[in-house]
């Protein structure tokens, strides 16, 4: 058994962390603490002291259940993660939750726990830094340059996220993505192999990664020998490390009952037994501290790099001032007032367009304007509208910023999500509405974490037509909209879909979703911007009006031809177009007239009704699935005709 201190140290601090909060993961850091303090200690470039230091190596853990163990190597290594931080381990509110998250613990590069995520998130990681390296170094000088590392288990193996976002990896050539494969052949049903017998080398190798196969996780030196191997491939490398699951916890070593549970007295007696350790729980000596301690080294690192930013600033002053505008997240000087007047010229367009088009039409500018901007699509550019003149694949030679991420949803959320976290970078993607299930957890990953990644969702209803119900979404605007931090926009016209991509490039703090139709719309007099960006606004108002009809994207035209009828006939409307409902609650006055006490509010959307309900019972919508048939005729078999809607208003008011 190995007694030296530095690395048990890490074991010990997890393992009574997870004894006291009486629950946790322990078998997991037990076994990969050996990596871990090779790679922390001898090999990976961080600064404790300023943990977003923006050259800094990434380390990921996505195999986010053993928590403690990164935990563990922040606090020794000199975050801001104190012991009594490690005892309040999974209590409410404490700085160590039983999942490493986001924005909670200095240090803590990405929200895991979802399996397979974390290494989704590498790959973006790593791909941020190549885009980042091609726009700003020089043969000469380069500023952007460091690694992206990741732990991962069985579990992450098994998910068909790692499949989707290690592939991708393989392809795009990321050798700076360097990963640990955790191969201990246990989960928590026991040992793996009656339903889980991949061969990773043969699998990664596949990929086209390196691979390194058959290390022996508790060898040190054999561990550090494979780093070094992997910091000299061409291609993302993937060292397989064999662990022993709770190691040294007597019976409970090789075993599920390490997995995901404390061991108990019985086994923590044999484990501080087994590994010589003298201490009580959470005690550890100066010498081990100092030893484990990288702030002076972290501090020696950012000097060495501002040094060199300070000479690329005197060599390349333009390249120099766009990285440090990347890096602090700002856009060009300018880029408002030219955006808005963008915007202004469109409102006044008269075309019949669909509003996937109106999307590509302000990409043109966006990415004509922000290098920063990295596109891509799940195999549906043409179809998304989500690539541009300006869009270039990242794996030419040339300045990328676009990717053809495949028939890869929930890789390509995942990746973009990693992408979003490395910073610098801001990354949109597209896919069907419906398709949106596939990544879904990526999506919510992003809400959860809050950071600015942008989905783009087309062929938005029935009214996509042939393909039938498999492709056409019902419930999706009613998911996206029930997602806490997420803002889902559903553009009407080329004005409204422009301020979407406003919007949404302008909130920092979460995701967005613009959600766009497969079929042209019949053009309107949009409002001032200022109306458009409350989320909701009326088309038409008067003043004797009895009925709100609400509606939003295709089905705003709908109602304005609704309203006409409804007049002629002595019913007085106004029509409202609401393309965010998240952005129209937090403008109240504006919503209490929508929404007002003294009419009939009716919102009319292709869609489950189930995202109106707290704000009106009058609801024209679709709780059933589609069916397949020409757009046209859907519509009209589902009531989206203006004759079949005025008789469900009619028996409403």
């Amino acid at each position: 058994m190995i007694t030296d201190k530095l690395v048990n140290a890490i074991r010990f601090l997890s393992v009574d962390a997870v004894e006291k909060a009486n629950s946790g993961h322990p078998g997991m850091p037990l076994g990969m603490a050996d990596i871990a303090e090779v790679l922390w200690r001898d090999h990976l470039k961080h600064s404790p002291k300023n943990p977003n230091w923006f050259n800094r190596d990434r380390f990921v853990l996505s195999n986010g259940h053993g928590s403690m163990l990164l935990y563990s190597l922040l606090h020794l290594s000199g975050y801001s993660l104190s012991i009594q931080d490690l005892k309040d381990f999974r209590k409410l509110k404490s700085k160590t939750p039983g999942h490493p998250e986001f924005g909670i613990t200095e240090g803590v590069e990405t929200t895991t726990g979802p399996l397979g995520q974390g290494i989704g998130n590498a790959v973006g990681m790593a791909i941020a830094e190549k885009i980042l390296a091609q726009k700003i170094n020089t043969a000469s000088v380069k500023p952007i340059d460091h690694l992206t590392y990741c732990f991962l288990g069985d579990g992450c193996l098994m998910e068909g996220v790692s499949h989707e976002a290690m592939s991708l990896a393989g392809v795009l050539k990321l050798n700076k993505l360097i990963c640990f494969y955790d191969s201990n052949g246990i989960s928590i049903d026991g040992k793996i192999d009656p339903w889980y017998q991949d061969d990773i080398a043969l699998r990664c190798q596949s990929y086209g990664w390196h691979v390194i196969d058959n290390v022996d996780g508790h060898h040190r030196a054999k561990i550090n020998s494979a780093i070094e191997e992997a910091k000299l491939s061409d291609k993302p490398t993937m060292i397989v490390c064999k662990t022993s699951i709770g190691y040294g916890a007597g019976d409970k070593q090789n075993s599920e009952a390490s997995h995901g549970a404390a061991l108990g007295e019985e086994a923590m007696t044999a484990l501080r037994k087994n590994l010589d350790w003298p201490y009580a729980p959470f005690e550890i000596d100066k010498e081990i501290y100092d030893s484990w301690n990288a702030v002076e080294k972290g501090t020696a690192f950012e000097k060495e790099w501002d040094d060199l930013c300070k000479k690329f600033s005197e060599s390349e002053p333009d390249k120099s001032d766009l990285m440090h505008r990347l890096i602090e997240g700002k856009m060009p000087e300018n880029f408002d007032d030219d955006f808005n007047k963008f915007i202004e010229e469109l409102s006044s367009n008269s075309d019949s367009l669909a509003t996937r088009k109106s999307s590509q039409i302000v990409l043109e500018f966006l990415q004509a304007n922000l290098p920063e901007l990295i596109g891509g699509s799940a195999d549906l550019s043409g179809s998304n509208n989500t690539n541009t003149k300006h869009s270039i694949d990242i794996n030419s030679n040339d300045d990328g910023n676009y990717i053809y991420y495949g028939v890869r949803e929930f890789g390509m959320n995942a990746v973009m999500n990693g992408m979003a976290l490395h910073g610098g970078l801001i990354p949109y993607s597209g896919t069907f509405l419906v398709f949106m299930d596939y990544g879904r957890n990526a999506v919510r990953m992003a809400a959860l974490m809050g950071i600015r990644v942008i989905f783009v969702f087309s062929h938005d209803s029935i009214a996509l037509g042939e393909d039938g119900p498999t492709h056409q979404p019902i419930e999706h605007l009613t998911t996206l909209r029930s997602t806490p931090n997420m803002t889902t926009w559903r553009p009407a016209n080329l004005a409204e879909t422009a301020v979407a991509w406003k919007e949404a490039l302008s909130k920092t703090n979460g995701p967005s979703s613009i959600i766009l139709s497969r079929q042209n719309l019949a053009p309107f007099a949009s409002k001032e911007l200022k109306q458009l960006e409350m989320g909701g606004y009326f088309v038409t108002k008067k003043n004797d009006a009895t009925v709100n009809l609400i509606a939003t994207g295709s089905e705003v035209g709908l109602a304005i031809e609704v309203e006409k009828l409804l007049t002629a006939d002595g019913i007085s409307c106004n029509v409202a177009s609401v393309p965010c409902l998240e952005a129209l609650l937090n403008n109240k006055d504006q919503y209490n007239e929508i929404f007002s006490s003294n009419t009939t509010n009716i919102v009319i959307e292709c869609g489950h009704p189930n995202s109106w309900f707290e704000h009106t019972q009058n609801v024209i919508g679709i709780n059933s699935f589609g069916e397949s048939g020409k757009g046209n005729d859907l519509m009209d078999h589902f009531g989206f005709t203006s004759e079949k809607i005025i008789k469900k208003i009619k028996q409403m008011i």
